[in-house]
């Protein structure tokens, strides 16, 4: 026996419409922190604001270390038209350190999609130390990024951040040739501008980076910028740390912002620079212990 379903015909007004695209979703996070000192000299969490998918983690921290924050993305990466804005002040006297759960991830973007913006700005009071230890961000073929980095600290207060690339993961075979990336600092002492660096690759991206003047062989590179009164006091003791890194690793100074750069064959090796510089850094400025937050071992 054969069966036969006849199926009901469509209006004719939706049978003869094309289909419609469904726009692709996106998002939009945003998380906002402010930290305060109590009436006992301890650093306190004032204020929090997190919006998907921002979230915000409070882990207990080894004896030494000052409290953490610990960013983290709920989307699993990053893609064309995704936003997210962190805002974080640390007032006057505070200690605190704010890092990220892992590497973030950026996909490749769709034809039209505008780039993935993360904009990070950081606020230190006087006589604060605050810490932004962000790992580092790889890269996809064709993906989009614009990022800021906008900081402004106060006379007496110091700080300490640091934002890495990974120009594909070439353990994985990937290579990132071709997108657009806009990677800006600005930072302020006391309101004034004291250092402004922008990073910008488009198009042909694998041959803007084997330039000599560019990138060369290097797939990785990073960018440590402390600022603080005591800068150029510490610039040399810095470099006789750094030497064992060989040339991929400079520092120089501005006033009181010191700047460390970091060129590194992969991954890897430019996390184990960024290691040593973060961490003679932190102990050489802030007496803090060396070994960065535990989330970097994970």
């Amino acid at each position: 026996m054969i069966l036969t379903m006849s199926l009901p015909m469509l209006p004719p007004e939706l049978s003869s419409s094309p289909l419609r695209a469904v726009p692709h979703q996106r998002v939009d996070g945003a998380a906002r922190l402010v930290y305060r000192g109590d009436a006992d000299g301890r650093t306190r969490l004032a204020d929090l604001y997190q919006r998907a998918p921002c979230r915000v983690l409070f882990p207990d921290v080894d004896a030494g270390q000052p409290p953490q924050a610990v960013m983290l993305t709920t989307s699993g990466g990053l893609t064309g038209g995704d936003r997210l804005s962190l805002q974080i002040e640390a007032g006057a006297g505070c200690t605190l350190t704010a890092t990220t759960q892992a590497a973030e991830k950026l996909y490749r973007a769709l034809p039209g999609d505008a780039p993935t913006r993360i904009d990070i700005g950081l606020r230190v009071g006087d006589g604060a130390w605050a810490e932004w230890l962000a790992q580092e961000t790889i890269l996809f073929d064709r993906s989009q990024l614009r990022r800021s980095l906008s900081a402004d600290v106060a006379g007496s207060g110091r700080l300490l951040a640091v934002e890495s690339l990974v120009f594909g993961r070439t353990a994985m075979g990937e290579r990132y040739d071709s997108g657009t990336l806009h990677d800006a600092w600005r930072i302020r002492c006391d309101g004034r501008l004291m250092w402004a660096d922008t990073l910008r690759l488009g198009g042909d991206v694998a041959a803007a980076r084997a330039q000599p003047f560019g990138f060369g062989t290097a797939h990785a590179c990073a960018t440590l910028v402390y600022v603080g009164a005591d800068a150029s006091a510490l610039l040399a003791p810095l470099r006789e740390r750094l030497a064992v890194l060989g040339g991929g690793v400079a520092a120089t100074c501005i006033e009181r912002v010191l700047i460390v750069r970091v060129l590194a064959d992969d991954a890897p090796a430019m996390r184990a620079a960024v290691r040593i510089a973060a961490g003679a850094l932190r102990a050489m400025a802030g007496g803090l212990p060396v070994r960065l937050p535990k989330v970097w071992d994970c």
